[in-house]
């Protein structure tokens, strides 16, 4: 192909302020259409980014001869509108949490396998050199067999999801056309609050970097202040029988740098990577240590990666990092989460898509 024809269900907030500008940075990729609600608004954002077809109807969008969509709606709205892409026969990156549901978060993997399409959702931190790096250790057997993981990130997103009326964004992604809805970030039932915000990001790094999956959750979220919920802290058993802990704070003060901090050990030894101090460290048994030098300010989040990502891999140039699987081992860990927490902690077995010898 020439060029990816690509078409954005769900200009947004994020996607005006990051997809579009993005892609439409490239040689090989025409943004062709645009959907979204509210016909004012997308006049708006059609005539400045100079996009030839706009639409209210996402089956519109759809009808149009593209390759390629980016699925930024409501949260839970992504099954609908990613799954009706794959249909098609067209390449996804739907932003994460890829479903709230984990029935259909593996539907959307089942779906891209059988029309042999790109599935991508944009995990920004999966991309920084130093994540690459820590992937290519744990890749190369660096901690042995894992048993324990912690996983914590924190957030300086207590406006962001707390406030009543607005969504209050860090000041490095001010809104550009769209604002963020309260309604996406604010409401539970939509998939407001932390965990389907932000945990999704640290779990599925852990995921990618180990090839965990989650078994058995025993979890409590709390939301003081809050509609939705502001910390969440989880026991975690994995299916190779390796436990560990995923928590996350939704409080940092205002612009402090995001905490992502991973700590893997296995039977060699042990790797952290803490995006925060910018720091990739490996401590073994043998004393083969590695301490990797990180270049300053590559840990701060950015998703600028991603969409570039997402054209490569459709193009054949290059691999998928945070494929379809990895949203829907996190959205089947984060699910589970809610639903122990609910159960006042109970451990709750975690969703599988079809039972196996493994998992039965």
């Amino acid at each position: 192909m020439s060029k990816v024809r690509v078409g954005i269900i769900g200009a947004g907030w994020w996607a005006t302020f990051n997809h579009i500008p993005q892609l439409q940075s490239r040689d090989d990729v025409e943004v062709a259409a645009v959907c979204r609600l509210g016909r004012e608004l997308l006049d708006k954002i059609q005539g400045q980014f100079n996009i030839p077809f706009a639409t209210e109807d996402y089956h519109e969008l759809l009808a149009q001869d593209l390759d390629a969509v980016v699925v930024s709606t409501p949260h839970h709205m992504h099954h609908e509108h990613a799954g009706a892409a794959l249909r098609r026969g067209m390449h996804v990156m739907c932003e994460k949490p890829m479903t709230l549901d984990p029935a259909q978060a593996w539907d959307l993997v089942l779906l891209a396998e059988a029309q042999d399409r790109v599935l991508l959702v944009p995990y920004g931190w999966n991309y920084k050199p130093f994540s690459q790096q820590a992937k290519r250790l744990m890749d190369e057997g660096a901690v042995g067999e894992v048993e324990y993981a912690l996983c914590h990130m924190a957030s300086p997103t207590k406006e962001f999801f707390g406030a009543a009326e607005s969504v209050e964004v860090m000041s490095q992604w001010e809104p550009t056309l769209a604002e963020p809805e309260p309604s996406t970030w604010q409401v539970a039932e939509n998939g407001g609050g932390y965990g389907h915000g932000q945990i999704t990001h640290a779990s599925s790094l852990l995921m990618w970097l180990t090839g965990l999956r989650a078994a058995a959750v025993s979890a409590r979220v709390t939301a003081p202040g809050s509609p939705v919920d502001m910390y969440n802290a989880a026991s975690v058993t994995f299916h190779n029988g390796a436990i560990g802990t995923v928590s996350g704070a939704a409080t940092l003060p205002a612009n402090d740098k995001f905490q992502v901090d991973l700590r893997i050990f296995g039977t060699e030894g042990v790797l952290m990577i803490d995006m925060e101090r910018e720091r990739l460290v490996v401590r073994r048994h043998d004393k083969q240590h590695v301490e990797v030098e990180v270049e300053s300010g590559t840990g701060a989040y950015d998703c600028d990666t991603p969409p570039h990502r997402f054209i490569e891999a459709i193009k054949g140039e290059a691999g998928n990092d945070s494929p379809g699987e990895l949203g829907a081992r996190a959205v089947e860990l984060i699910s589970a989460m809610f639903e122990s927490s609910r159960g006042g902690g109970r451990p709750v077995r975690v969703f599988r898509e079809a039972p196996t010898e493994e998992t039965a």
